[in-house]
């Protein structure tokens, strides 16, 4: 059985929930929330280097509004109880 691909994919969610495949890249929100000597975070990447897909991540995280700890089961930040 092969891992499904989704080039161009920039919902996090409708990406999680496809079951496509997915480098997990949760371990920067720990980072990004643990770091609180910054005043300001930039995220710079090359084109199509999933910058949109990571704001996508991000918003899902944050979201008070939804619950979407079904999203993340498995990866990175979910070591991470705080």
């Amino acid at each position: 059985m092969g891992f499904r691909v989704d080039i161009g994919e920039a919902n996090f969610a409708d990406l999680r929930q496809s079951g496509s495949y997915y480098i997990d890249k949760t371990e920067f929100v720990y980072e990004l929330l643990s770091n609180n000597k910054n005043k300001v975070t930039l995220i710079t990447r090359p084109r199509r280097f999933g910058k949109t897909l990571m704001m996508s991540m991000l918003k899902n995280f944050f979201d008070i509004q939804k619950d979407s700890k079904h999203i993340f089961e498995g990866l990175a930040i979910t070591n991470h109880e705080a």
